[in-house]
């Protein structure tokens, strides 16, 4: 095998490898842009005024909408509309592509900030922990919520988070090793 022969099987390999991921990252941008269409239309219905942004990010579509200050109300109080959106969206590609969806929505930032919070919260939890060697529980969270305090407070070595209890009173749990 030559040099120009072993380059060719090389690229070959490469280009294998970078097809399923490609295929992935294809399918993730179509799940976006029907995501997107949907929820045009539907601020188009209520008459907001928003920007549709789509991403990317791992193994999941990300679709966030900002711009006008009505865009809260569809938040709700503690992010219960957002997420009655984004199921009802993840139902719309569900619906176009025959599979399920994992779909992130994001509506006026709100789930960074809040994802920004917990971050924060988990580690300040973790931190008193590790000093008082007590064990504290945190308010119920949603599964999401959950995830984001577990992966904080596994920042922090000397402490681990377990979750307690039985939807929707299901909670974060810090314990010191």
């Amino acid at each position: 095998m030559t040099n120009s022969d072993t380059a060719t099987a090389a690229e070959e390999q490469v280009d294998v490898a970078a097809g399923p991921q490609d295929a992935v990252e294809d399918k993730l941008v179509a799940e976006g842009e029907i995501a997107g269409d949907y929820l045009e239309e539907l601020l188009d219905l209520l008459d907001f005024d928003g920007d549709i942004d789509l991403d990317v990010e791992g193994d999941r579509a990300v679709v966030s909408i900002d711009g006008g200050g009505d865009l809260i109300k569809l938040v709700g109080r503690k992010g219960e509309v957002l997420d009655a959106l984004q199921e009802l969206t993840r139902l719309a590609v569900h619906q176009r592509t025959g599979e399920r969806s994992r779909l992130m929505l994001d509506i006026a930032q709100w789930r960074r900030r809040r994802r920004d919070e917990l971050a924060a919260l988990g580690d300040k939890v973790a931190q008193r922990v590790l000093e008082t060697g007590e064990r504290e529980e945190l308010s119920p969270m949603t599964p999401f919520e959950r995830k984001i305090v577990h992966d904080a407070v596994a920042a922090v070595s000397g402490v681990h988070s377990e979750s307690e209890g039985v939807e929707p009173s299901r909670r974060v749990v810090i314990i010191a090793d």
